[in-house]
């Protein structure tokens, strides 16, 4: 198993204050196709899904000490091929596709899964060399991010971690539901995602704590 922690910290008001200013902006002056249209809950659903990518990116900024977004997802003049971030590992600087969830909370198994869209791999300008994966959860009154690591996109592409399934593939949910997949999508496991960077500056982070991935067979 390659995760052996992943760590979570509190998100203040401030950063979600600057995902909302950056989401509103984008909705009302950069519209893209609407992948909701048919869902009577659209606009809600549009506007969560670019909040939740939005705040990921501000977060991950702040802890890892780069510049900050300066536009939401989906801003039509702001395309960044899969470069989100650059960091350098091993002395190289690579290039980080932050990829940022809403869930209930943040007790994860090892058997969840991270999906990934192939066309976004497929696409020739695309210049990503990892994905970064964020789960962001609120309980009560607070959010809540977990930094659960990082995946090689060169290492899915060549079948060493992940499952790609075509589009149309019926899968089951871990509660027994089920959903098709509409496009070519990866599925890689949490256990395969490699545990995030961690140095003393995020250690002091307010809410910091290392979890750890539970067995499939737990709930919690």
């Amino acid at each position: 198993m390659r995760n052996e922690f992943f760590f979570q910290i509190e998100i203040n008001d401030e950063q979600i204050s600057l995902a909302n200013q950056l989401v509103d902006y984008s909705i009302a002056h950069h519209p893209i196709k609407d992948i909701f249209s048919n869902d009577p809950n659209g606009k809600e659903r549009q506007r969560e899904f670019r909040f939740t990518g939005t705040l990921g990116e501000i977060v991950f900024a702040d802890v890892y000490g780069l510049p900050r977004p300066s536009k939401s997802f989906g801003a039509i003049d702001g395309q960044d091929f899969g470069q989100d971030f650059t960091l350098k590992i091993d002395g190289q600087l690579k290039s980080f596709d932050v990829k940022s969830m809403s869930r209930k909370n943040n007790h994860f198994r090892t058997n969840y899964v991270l999906n990934l869209p192939a066309y976004q791999m497929r696409r020739m300008s695309v210049v990503t060399d990892y994905y970064f994966c964020i789960s962001i959860h609120k309980t009560d009154a607070v959010y809540v991010a977990s930094f659960l690591g990082l995946v090689s996109k060169d290492e899915i592409e060549a079948g060493t971690i992940g499952i790609l399934y075509k589009s149309g593939t019926t899968r089951i949910k871990d509660d027994g539901g089920s959903f098709v997949f509409q496009r070519d999508t990866y599925e890689i496991d949490f256990k395969d995602i490699s545990s995030p960077f961690l140095n003393d500056a995020i250690k002091k982070v307010k809410g910091f704590q290392i979890k750890k991935l539970l067995s499939p067979f737990l709930k919690k």
